[in-house]
């Protein structure tokens, strides 16, 4: 299995697998059509702010990677938020998550990392605990 940058040949795969990411319930929101292809234009064309990562085992994309840029005054450091991390299923349990975050720890070694998960998703919250994930005791709200 390889971590690879996301670029445009990845696109329609990417765009098909966020459409399952975000209507399963592992995520709160549908998201759309058009937030999905400008997420990936973002990734794939050097933002600033978004990065994009496919995971590959051959000619095969497993799944995908989308992390964000910020800085939390709170901790006082740059933060990187890991915004999707998503696995066909037929490529869970194979140790990708946990691979591309120790990835994510050699690639940003000294910056904060930040993940949003639904309660529900059990599966997911074990993955990141045991990859040193803590719970925060947050109330998320936003403004559009």
């Amino acid at each position: 299995m390889e971590i690879r940058k996301m670029t445009g040949e990845h696109a329609k795969q990417v765009l098909e697998m966020m459409q399952v990411f975000y209507a399963s319930p592992a995520v709160l929101s549908n998201g759309s059509e058009e937030i999905f292809r400008n997420d990936i234009e973002n990734c794939i064309n050097d933002s600033p702010y978004l990065e994009g990562y496919v995971f590959t085992e051959g000619n095969e994309l497993l799944g995908y990677a989308m992390l964000a840029k910020s800085f939390s005054t709170e901790f006082g450091k740059p933060c990187i938020w890991i915004e999707d991390l998503y696995m066909k299923p037929e490529s869970r349990d194979k140790g990708i998550g946990t691979k591309f975050f120790a990835f994510v720890d050699e690639l940003y070694p000294d910056y904060l990392k930040r993940l949003e998960a639904e309660e529900e998703n059990e599966r997911a919250i074990h993955v990141y605990k045991k990859c040193g994930f803590e719970i925060l005791p947050y109330v998320e709200m936003k403004k559009e």
